[in-house]
C-alpha cells in the first residue's frame, strides 16, 4: 500500500507490507541504517543521525524517538529538504510494517521531486519493507527452474519476432523492445507472454505487484544473475516468480 499527499508544499507518503512477526522500535532503527548502506553499495549511510553521501549530508535528523514498536526521527535540514521540519517514522504493529513520510518539504520543484527524489525514496522504501517482511511465508508455489527458463524462451522469440517486424533487426532496436515488453509485463500484472503458456507470474515477495521501479531494478540487475547463476535480480528487487500450479522448485539462476 502507497499513499502519497501534498499541503502547503509539504508531502507525506505511506508505505505499508503486511508482516508475519514483531519488530521492536530499537530493531526497526538498526535495520534501516543497515539497508540502506546495503542497497546503495555503502555509498550512503546513516552517521549521526543523517543521512551522507561522502562528504555531503543529505538529510539531517534529529534524534530518534525509539518506542516499543516504533521509531520517529524529527527532520532538521539537509541538503534534499527545503526547510526543517517533518517526520520519518518506523512502525511495525497489527500485523503490518508501515513506514511513513510526513510533513518534509523537499528543497527541489515538486514537478522535479516528483520525477526524482520521489520516485528513488518509494522504491527504497518499498524494498526496505519487503526486506524486513523476507520471503517466508513465500507468496505461492516457486515456478522450478526448468519452467522459467522454458518461458523464458518463448519471451525471448516473441521480442525477436517483433524487432523483426518493426524493420531490419537492429541491436539497440530489439534491446529496447526486449527491456520495455518485460517492464511493462511485470508491472502491469507480472506475467508475460511466457508467464501465460508456463502458467507463471513475478511479483514480490509479499504476493502483491511489482511497481514501475522495481521492475526496471528487476531488469537491470537480471544479466548479473546470468553470470553468478544464482537469481540476484530477485534477491535485489524482492521478487519471486510463482506458479499458478503450485509446483515447488528450487531458486536457481532463472529469469
Amino acid at each position: 500500500m502507497r499513499v502519497v499527499t501534498w499541503n502547503a508544499g509539504r508531502v507525506s507518503t505511506v508505505a505499508s507490507v503486511a508482516l508475519a512477526g514483531q519488530l521492536s522500535g530499537a530493531r526497526l532503527r538498526d535495520t534501516y541504517a543497515e539497508t540502506i548502506s546495503s542497497l546503495t553499495l555503502t555509498l550512503i549511510r546513516m552517521r549521526d543521525n543523517a543521512l551522507v553521501l561522502g562528504p555531503l549530508t543529505l538529510l539531517r535528523f534529529g534524534a530518534p524517538r525509539v518506542t516499543r514498536d516504533a521509531v520517529d526521527w524529527p527532520i532538521e535540514g539537509g541538503l534534499l529538504a527545503g526547510a526543517a521540519g517533518g517526520h520519518w517514522r518506523l512502525k511495525a504493529a497489527s500485523g503490518r510494517v508501515e513506514a511513513a513520510l510526513t510533513g518534509y518539504r523537499p528543497r527541489l520543484p515538486r514537478p522535479v521531486y516528483v520525477l526524482t527524489h520521489l520516485q528513488v525514496h518509494q522504491l527504497f522504501t518499498r524494498l526496505y519493507l519487503l526486506r524486513l517482511r523476507g520471503r517466508e511465508p513465500a507468496p505461492g508455489g516457486v515456478a522450478a527452474a526448468p519452467d522459467r527458463w522454458r518461458a523464458a524462451a518463448v519471451d525471448v522469440a516473441f521480442c525477436l519476432t517483433l524487432a523483426r517486424m518493426t524493420g531490419r533487426r537492429r541491436l539497440r532496436r530489439t534491446l529496447a523492445i526486449t527491456a520495455a515488453y518485460h517492464v511493462a509485463c511485470w508491472s502491469i500484472g507480472g506475467r508475460t507472454l511466457g508467464g501465460l503458456v508456463l502458467r507463471q507470474r513475478v511479483v514480490a515477495v509479499d504476493g502483491s505487484r511489482l511497481t514501475l521501479a522495481q521492475s526496471l531494478l528487476r531488469l537491470v540487475v537480471l544479466p548479473l544473475s546470468w553470470i553468478t547463476r544464482t537469481s540476484v535480480h530477485d534477491d535485489i528487487a524482492c521478487t519471486e516468480v510463482i506458479s499458478d500450479q503450485q509446483k515447488k522448485g528450487r531458486r536457481l539462476a532463472a529469469p
